[in-house]
């Protein structure tokens, strides 16, 4: 990967969202709601608390993670688009039913 979040930044893969509703009826792009799900590409190493500690992330590469809609930001590295969140703005992690750890 080209880019390494710092400190309470994350990398994510936005998933994409359903275009048609269950009855089929086709939801056209600029009615289509933002993506608030995606699978986590890369890290920081965790907030600096005000003592100077370094408080580790709760999320890890591999997840799939829940965060607010607003709190994408997409940046560009030669030309290449990446979507980074806050650690902040994550709400949840979504487990897998089919997972022993969920």
């Amino acid at each position: 990967m080209k880019l390494t979040p710092i400190r309470d930044r994350i990398v994510v893969r936005l998933i994409d969202v359903e275009t048609t509703t269950a009855s089929g009826l086709i939801i056209p792009d600029a009615a289509a709601e933002k993506p608030s799900q995606g699978d986590v590409l890369a890290v920081g190493t965790g907030k600096i608390a005000e003592d100077g500690t370094v408080v580790p992330m709760a999320v890890k590469v591999g997840d799939r993670i829940l965060f607010s809609k607003t709190a994408v930001q997409t940046v560009k590295v030669d030309k290449e688009e990446f979507n980074m969140v806050y650690e902040s703005d994550v709400m949840a992690v979504v487990k897998n039913p089919s997972d022993n750890n969920a």
